[in-house]
């Protein structure tokens, strides 16, 4: 007579939301990553999720981690949890960056005014759009150096102590 098969043993589900945030990023803290690569993959991660163009994001993250040799799972986790912060930022970056490369005032952009030029004039307005998000790109790829540089070397020697104190101590 067989016996039935034992189901997969269950681990409990965390007590609450902010546990099952935190502990796969804890995780990822665990799976061996360097604090250089572990810092690295944070300022990456955060950079590329603030990036003004939607629909990127993962495409650059995936590319730049696999590229450098990161975690790639870490490296878009952290990209989309700026997802927020992203959408935030996405219509100041714009209006600044229509304003940096020489957008007229007539050409504003607002809500009103794009639909006015997409029925008019879609040239133009593709041109308005155009100048905005080459401009936004230009701004943010201007901020993400100093950004992503100064997120590197603040939370390099924060994350070697957080992971020397993880380890276990050495057997003698």
């Amino acid at each position: 007579m067989t016996q039935p098969p034992l189901p997969p043993p269950t681990t409990p589900r965390p007590a609450s939301w902010w546990r099952r945030l935190l502990d796969p990023l804890r995780d990822l803290l665990r799976q061996g990553l360097t604090p250089h690569q572990l810092a690295l993959t944070v300022a990456l991660g955060t950079v590329l999720g603030l990036v003004p163009v939607l629909g990127i994001t993962s495409l650059l993250a995936t590319f730049i981690a696999v590229r450098l040799r990161l975690n790639v799972a870490a490296t878009l986790l952290i990209a989309h949890l700026w997802s927020p912060a992203q959408l935030l930022l996405l219509i100041p970056f714009l209006h600044w960056g229509s304003q940096l490369l020489g957008a007229d005032a007539s050409a504003a952009l607002t809500m009103q005014q794009l639909k006015y030029q997409f029925s008019h004039d879609w040239v133009a307005a593709l041109q308005v759009l155009w100048k905005a998000f080459a401009g936004g790109l230009l701004l943010w790829a201007l901020a993400a150096v100093p950004v992503g540089a100064l997120l590197y070397f603040l939370l390099r020697p924060v994350l070697r102590r957080v992971l020397a104190r993880q380890q276990p101590p050495a057997a003698s």
